[in-house]
């Protein structure tokens, strides 16, 4: 039997890495996936591929930072599809660097998507399942949400902005049938990834590609699809009794290094 049946799932940044994995994923649980993204090349290869493998999807091009436009793509999708279920906070930026080299630009953009752009999308979605009588939600904070690494003064502040703004939601909205945990992934495989080590190591790819690898206990990064069913538990009713939880989906990195 599915796990999301007749669901609708709305999934930002679910055009490419961990958001499409989930899409993938929910879709094939009977979720109807709705996909925001900024890049609508990737969406639109994305919804046909979950549509030619039996699957129901839209998209819809959604700068998250634009509250306006986010609550006018969560009113037509919940028009479409009457209702919204389940909402994946899954769209966010990184930032390389520490409080000295991190540019009050860069510190700014980073909040802009990773915590102006959730909380867009979770006042526009809390409105319908508040209506609605419930929903869950999964937000997608870090394991720097709870720890430090070097040089992600901005990012490791979002994240944690992330993970504050789960435990709020879950308070706020639990006598109304809404569940809101959080994950908190280590290091995944993921073209963005292969895109910074390319940018910030050009030549030494492989060689920082391991080392970024073993500093998790497995000694090696998590794949798309293990954070998208980490995702599917939380959303799913085999999940009921979880709420306010931050998940770690790590290889161990929060409890063994």
């Amino acid at each position: 039997m599915p796990r999301l049946p007749s669901k609708t799932a709305v999934i930002t940044g679910g055009a490419s890495g961990i958001g499409l994995a989930i899409a993938r994923l929910f879709s094939r649980e009977g979720a109807t996936v709705e996909i925001l993204d900024v890049n609508t090349e990737e969406m639109n290869l994305a919804v046909e591929e979950i549509r030619a493998a039996g699957g129901t999807a839209e998209a819809e091009r959604c700068d998250i930072t634009d509250a306006a436009a986010v609550d006018e793509v969560m009113a037509r999708v919940h028009a479409r599809r009457g209702r919204i279920d389940i909402l994946v906070n899954n769209a966010g930026i990184a930032h390389v660097g520490n409080a000295l080299t991190t540019t009050v630009e860069d510190f700014e953009r980073v909040q802009r998507v990773n915590v102006f752009g959730a909380a867009n999308c979770l006042r526009a979605a809390l409105k319908f399942m508040v209506a609605d009588g419930g929903g869950a939600i999964v937000n997608l904070a870090s394991t720097v949400s709870v720890m430090a690494i070097p040089d992600r003064f901005a990012y490791a502040t979002s994240k944690g902005a992330v993970l504050a703004m789960t435990y709020s939601v879950a308070k706020d909205f639990l006598e109304m049938g809404i569940r809101c945990n959080a994950l908190l992934p280590g290091r995944v495989h993921t073209p963005f990834v292969d895109g910074f080590i390319a940018k910030n190591y050009p030549g030494r790819g492989a060689e920082m590609f391991d080392k970024l690898s073993k500093t998790q206990p497995m000694g090696r990064m998590g794949q798309p699809e293990e954070i998208a069913a980490a995702a599917l538990f939380l959303c799913s009713d085999e999940a009921s009794f979880i709420t306010g939880t931050g998940l770690p989906v790590d290889g161990g990195t929060l409890t063994l290094r």
